[in-house]
């Protein structure tokens, strides 16, 4: 099987039919199909299938999130509305498919909203297409929080078929795209761009280098380094559509709440399909040493792989 000239992978093609069959059934009042639940690593083409699934299904009755996005908008619809049903109602609208791309949960906040909406969502009989880094049984991994999941995993678990998608090649490795997110590069060495701007986010100034044109240049530190969620920066990007990020250094010599703030950035970016150039210390083979300190930064190092390398840079990370 073939998607736009790519031949599928084994575990790409089993998700590929499981898809096919619930496209199928979607909208049918006595043969509602059973939700899916797609997991693997990055790159792995997860979100190519739903989003090939989501196009091709001829319904209007459907809604496709990257999951920070939409609870940027519950959590506004939360205050607009007064509460979580109003304003999840107001997003589904009349959807009878619901696609989630990169579902996680690490915050103890987030879980209770996450079991709440999916309560909601499973009451009213709508089918649930998931892509995730992680298997249901490993949300909200961090131990302390983990047991007051577990029901609401046990859920999934009772109304969504779950697959892994995570065969042995990260496609994004493979290069070829050159536009969007893509067309940015990663360097190593000072950022060029010198200068003062001052940027509103968050109820605050950030200070930047450059601000204009729609183009955005800040350094990581006054970036990640200030209490900014992804909602905050999906405001940005409705100003910002070019990005450069400078003086980035070694992840592991900063808080892991600063980690956390990149690989939000980096999802909120990839997602809107946004260019990005990074100006980093070390190379990207020696951002991440400690991956396993902030949640997802695998995913984030993996899509920073897409941006190009200048000769001499990949050099250095070849060596």
């Amino acid at each position: 099987m073939q998607i736009s000239d790519i031949v599928l992978d084994h575990d790409q093609r089993v998700a590929a039919d499981r898809l096919d069959e619930i496209a199928a059934r979607v909208g049918k009042r006595w043969h509602r199909p059973r939700g899916l639940y797609l997991y693997g690593g990055p790159g792995r083409g997860k979100t190519m299938l739903m989003d090939r699934f989501f196009a091709a299904l001829p319904s209007e009755r459907k809604r496709r999130f990257h999951f920070h996005s939409f609870f940027a908008q519950l959590n506004a619809g939360i205050h607009e509305h007064g509460g979580i049903d109003a304003a999840a109602a107001a997003l589904l609208g009349d959807a009878r498919l619901i696609c989630f791309d990169e579902f996680h949960v690490h915050d103890a906040g987030d879980a209770r909203l996450v079991a709440r909406l999916l309560d909601l969502l499973f009451a009213r009989h709508i089918t649930l297409v998931v892509t995730s880094n992680y298997p249901p049984r490993e949300l909200m991994p961090n131990p302390l929080w983990h047991p007051m999941f577990v029901p609401t995993i046990d859920r999934i678990l009772e109304h969504l078929d779950v697959l892994s998608v995570n065969g042995p090649q990260d496609y994004r490795r493979l290069g070829g795209r050159h536009t969007g997110f893509a067309a940015g590069r990663y360097l190593v060495g000072e950022c060029p761009a010198t200068g003062r701007a001052e940027v509103p986010v968050a109820h605050r100034l950030m200070h930047a280098r450059a601000a204009e044109n729609g183009a955005l240049t800040v350094d990581f530190a006054e970036l990640c380094g200030i209490p900014v969620s992804a909602a905050d920066f999906l405001e940005l990007t409705r100003r910002f559509r070019t990005w450069t990020l400078c003086e980035v250094p070694p992840l592991d010599s900063v808080p892991p709440d600063w980690v956390m703030r990149l690989v939000n950035l980096v999802d909120v970016l990839y997602d809107a399909d946004l260019e990005l150039s990074v100006y980093a210390r070390v190379p990207l083979a020696d951002m991440g040493a400690d991956v396993a300190r902030v949640p997802d930064l695998y995913r984030t190092l993996s899509r920073l792989g897409e941006l190009s390398v200048p000769a001499r840079d990949a050099v250095a990370t070849l060596g």
